[in-house]
């Protein structure tokens, strides 16, 4: 988990304040140089990427899974030429349950 913003926030103006090199800081607060030097550039921590979502495109996805509902993971990796994590992460986006046994129940 990461640091509040008010925490981060003292840190920078003790840091201003007190003319405190990077290592400096880091070592008056038992944190990294990284992590002062990312402050310093941006205070609020970032919560998306900004990179496009897939090369999968999602509405093939969704075509894929109604025209084959018991397929598992990876043949659709197959079908679409990605990774089986790739077509996992997709449908977790879609809210679409993943197929969980990978070998079928054992005849009684």
């Amino acid at each position: 988990m990461g640091y509040s913003i008010d925490f981060r926030r003292k840190v920078l103006e003790i840091k201003k304040r007190d003319c405190l090199s990077l290592g400096e800081t880091a070592h008056r607060f038992g944190i990294s140089e990284s992590s002062v030097f990312r402050w310093m550039k941006r205070l609020e921590p970032c919560r998306f990427r900004n990179k496009p979502a897939t090369k999968i495109d999602m509405e093939l996805l969704v075509r894929d899974v109604e025209l084959y509902p018991d397929a598992y993971q990876h043949e659709r990796a197959e079908r679409f030429g990605c990774s089986q994590r790739g077509i996992g992460e997709a449908l977790k986006r879609l809210k679409i349950s993943r197929k969980k046994n990978f070998f079928p129940p054992e005849s009684r």
